[in-house]
């Protein structure tokens, strides 16, 4: 289970406490201890604020979008996420500051997933009004707010290399040199240079649309960027990326069709005649149906485990009943 954010922070403080030597065997790809220090700082900043409680729709997201929240994976633990809310209320709060451009509203500097949670429990309310979200409130300057909201990335272990260099992208749009990215990424300046390079060679619109790719690394996307240096490339994978062959695939699929689309090749299609389908209720997915020629499968979500259960053991009394209506229907 993935300690909370405060929890970790205090953990990394404690741990810099600690003066022992470092290891020979130590890597030197990530830039581990100025994040260390400024969760220490951020701590101390966190006791010393008090809590309040705001209208989530008073709050508008971070300037700097440092998260892609698109993909299958991300709905789910966000759906986790609403339910722990609902049964065990927010245990943290959010980080937000006056917003600098509109008067009795606020920016998020972190605690994103926890809004989109609140405001997801709000659509489902009867009373809307009553839902109030717990929160921060400093006043912070850009570079600031970007620092706060690195501390929560500091401390997530899913950021793929994809959201990695956006967010780097975005750090350098707010004049931070790639020195100074260092802490704040967690990596070294050679990485930077190249997720900087990913970000410069290819349009953010295509690399939102392959999505999150948690299990592409930075190779892929290395190999991608160089071949948009040709003008053509881009062209060919736009051609392929409005498609609900590469909607409907994985993100490693989505990569690979990116790939064979800017080489000027065409994927074999393994999917022919496949259509995915989400089943939502009150916003919530409640599972997603893929047919094929062959076959139809319905995939639950794993915070609709109890559903899934239930489905299980009364799907045969579900199948009759589906049998006496068709009867009817054709009588």
């Amino acid at each position: 289970m993935k300690k909370s954010i405060v929890k970790m922070m205090a953990d990394a403080t404690a741990a810099a406490a600690d003066k022992h030597e470092p290891s020979e065997t130590a890597t030197t790809q990530k830039v581990t201890a100025p994040v260390v220090n400024s969760m220490g700082r951020a701590l101390s900043h966190l006791r010393e604020d008090s809590i309040v409680s705001l209208d989530p729709s008073k709050i508008d997201g971070s300037p700097f979008s440092d998260r892609f929240e698109t993909d299958e994976e991300a709905r789910e633990a966000l759906e986790e996420l609403k339910l722990s809310i609902q049964n065990e209320g927010q245990k943290i709060p959010v980080l937000v500051r006056p917003n600098p451009a509109q008067q009795d509203r606020y920016q998020l500097a972190y605690g994103h997933r926890r809004l989109l949670a609140i405001r997801a429990l709000m659509a489902e309310s009867a009373r809307p009004e009553t839902i109030k979200i717990k929160a921060y409130v400093r006043k912070l300057s850009d570079s600031e707010l970007i620092k706060e909201q690195s501390l929560e990335n500091g401390v997530r272990e899913n950021l793929t290399f994809a959201e990695m260099a956006l967010w780097a992208a975005q750090l350098r749009e707010a004049g931070l040199k790639q020195r100074e990215m260092q802490p704040v990424l967690g990596q070294v300046q050679t990485v930077i240079s190249n997720m900087l390079k990913i970000a410069d060679s290819i349009p953010f619109d295509i690399i939102r649309a392959i999505g999150r790719a948690k299990n592409v690394g930075r190779p892929a996307w290395m190999e991608l960027a160089k071949l948009f240096d040709d003008p053509g490339a881009e062209k060919r994978v736009r051609t392929i990326v409005d498609t609900a062959e590469f909607k409907t695939a994985n993100g490693q699929d989505r990569m690979t069709m990116a790939l064979l689309a800017a080489r000027g090749k065409r994927k074999k299609s393994s999917t022919a005649g496949r259509f995915s389908e989400e089943i939502t209720t009150n916003g919530a997915v409640l599972a997603k149906m893929t047919r094929t020629s062959s076959v139809t499968t319905f995939t639950i979500p794993k915070s609709e485990v109890e559903f899934a259960q239930w489905l299980g053991e009364h799907l045969s009394e579900v199948y009759r009943e589906f049998q006496l209506r068709n009867a009817k229907s054709k009588n």
